[in-house]
């Protein structure tokens, strides 16, 4: 899968690019070094799906590797009921609808669908208080479907060196990165 993208990085691209490269730097690190309790608890809630212990039921794909030829993404879902045709991101808390989450499922979605899943409903599921937040389908939503497009192609062209950087002192403060990248502002 050459010239493939992580779908992670849609939602880290968004947060600050920067992050994408901070975080292949440190993937060999001990995480304790730069993650706090809140990826910590992130982790935790996802230990169920990344085991593959969340359900039992064969119609639950959990952990479940997609792939987009025609957007070159590739990644793993949390969660997709085949027979709901419902396609879950779980997190562990949910403030605010991110527009990354919605790239995130995005990318799950197409993935699905040019494997041969017929996908009708994209949820946000916020782990901490057993809620469910409906995300609209690409098809419904088209400004975000243009973010979507847009973003990989940001993406694919982007240069760390090449490239201005504007730090966003609101990002630096919540990023697990601040204490290790060179243009944090904090």
């Amino acid at each position: 899968m050459e010239n493939y993208i992580p779908i992670s990085f849609l939602n880290d691209f968004i947060f600050c690019p920067r992050s994408i490269y901070n975080h292949q730097l440190y993937a060999n690190f001990d995480k304790m070094m730069y993650q706090d309790k809140v990826q910590l608890e992130g982790l935790s809630a996802h230990e169920a799906i990344d085991k593959k212990r969340y359900s039992d039921k064969t119609t639950i794909l959990q952990n479940f590797e997609v792939y987009s030829d025609e957007f070159g993404l590739f990644g793993k879902l949390d969660v997709f009921d085949v027979e709901k045709k419902t396609l879950t991101e779980r997190k562990n808390r949910v403030k605010t609808i991110y527009d990354g989450y919605y790239l995130q499922l995005y990318a799950q979605y197409f993935g699905l669908r040019e494997m041969g899943f017929q996908v009708e409903h994209l949820i946000i599921y916020e782990f901490t208080k057993n809620k469910s937040y409906p995300i609209e389908l690409p098809e419904n939503n088209l400004r975000m479907f243009e973010k979507f497009k847009q973003t990989i192609l940001e993406i694919r062209n982007y240069s760390l060196l090449g490239s201005s950087f504007l730090p966003n002192k609101a990002k630096c403060d919540k990023c697990i990165y601040n204490l290790l990248c060179d243009l944090s502002l904090c």
